[in-house]
């Protein structure tokens, strides 16, 4: 019983350093982003997350309760979202900030079960491939970001905001984006409007096409 005990906790030591090293990898990635959950919290995350597997399988394998050995670990995945929605912040215009740091957070939780359970290759290839999107990826959707521009509209009647958007995509095309948002003026029974669309497209004549529209009070370019 002690060469097993021994042995087990060898073993530990290892997975549970090793989510130490992971979730400071993704958490340091995070981090160079601004990040509020940064090197710390991914670290903290994924030991967790790694003890919990641990947990169970010292529980069931050791001490022979028997039982679900991953048990614990399924709590983890439903818990971690109460944390990873802390994360997410919406700011002015709908802006969502956070799902990514939140995504990650899921994600490295999971990566840390993987430790804790010694499927080492899975949480390797999680590690690299989380790393690759966070990183690298970013900067391609920053690219696709600056593609694009937005109009914001607003409208003084409530009860045309769906006929306003169908004639808004109708003028502009399939490739216009539209979401209703709160009025930036603030004013009673007004709603405001984002057309988001590509930047080969001038951005003065479609703010002046979507502010002649019937219903819209103004349009400005954002």
């Amino acid at each position: 019983m002690a060469n097993i005990l021994s042995g087990f906790e060898l073993e530990a030591a290892v997975r549970i350093i090793l989510a130490v090293i992971v979730g400071g990898i993704i958490g340091t990635e995070r981090s160079h982003h601004g990040s509020a959950a940064g090197l710390r919290t991914h670290i903290l995350v994924c030991v967790g997350a790694a003890l919990t597997s641990l947990t169970g399988l010292y529980v069931n394998y050791i001490m022979g309760m028997g039982g679900d050995s991953l048990r614990l670990s399924a709590q983890v995945i439903s818990g971690i979202g109460f944390l990873g929605t802390g994360m997410i912040v919406v700011k002015n215009s709908n802006v969502i900030t956070g799902l990514t740091t939140a995504a990650g957070m899921w994600a490295t939780a999971a990566i840390g079960i993987a430790l804790g359970c010694g499927f080492y290759t899975g949480a390797l290839m999680a590690t690299v491939a989380c790393v690759i999107t966070t990183a690298l990826l970013s900067r391609v959707e920053r690219r696709s970001k600056r593609s694009t521009h937005n109009v914001y509209a607003e409208i003084g009647d409530v009860s045309r905001v769906g006929i306003i958007a169908d004639l808004i995509r109708k003028e502009q095309g399939s490739d216009v984006l539209v979401e209703t948002v709160a009025a930036k003026s603030g004013l009673p029974g007004h709603i405001g409007l984002i057309v988001t669309l590509s930047n080969s497209r001038s951005i003065t004549e479609i703010r002046k096409a979507v502010e002649n529209i019937d219903g819209v009070v103004f349009a400005v370019a954002e």
